[in-house]
């Protein structure tokens, strides 16, 4: 029989750079510069973000691995990076049109957007 050795928590980070700015539909372009200041700025700003996408699960005793780290890397790459990377969130980003882009929005998400994927592996997104 197979020693087990519990769960395990792991994070891989990924780097992106993506500029927006900080406008919701719901409010009045006066309410908008007066709640985000600069960062309403009609022509947007760029930021460099760094996401931590933490999973946990069990540790297999058979491949000693939680996830695939080569299957996680492909999952944030093509979920993830290939729509928010180099891009302008508010005008590329469907998901944006309807949601300020801030770094909660961003968080929601990138977590609608694995959440699924890493469960099909066999493990949980614990948190970004």
């Amino acid at each position: 029989m197979l020693e087990k050795f519990g769960k395990c928590i792991l994070t891989r980070r990924v780097h992106l750079c993506a500029s927006h700015r900080l406008h919701s539909v719901h409010l009045s372009d006066e309410e908008n510069k007066s709640l985000y200041g600069k960062c309403n700025h009609i022509n947007g700003h760029g930021h460099n973000y760094i996401i931590k996408v933490s999973v946990v699960g069990d540790i297999d005793p058979i491949t000693g691995m939680v996830i695939n780290l080569v299957q996680l890397k492909a999952l944030i790459e093509n979920k993830v990076m290939s729509l928010l990377d180099h891009k302008n969130l508010d005008k590329d980003v469907p998901f944006f049109a309807h949601h300020p882009s801030t770094v909660e929005n961003i968080c929601v998400f990138v977590w609608r957007q694995l959440a699924d994927d890493i469960e099909k592996e066999g493990c949980r997104l614990k948190k970004l």
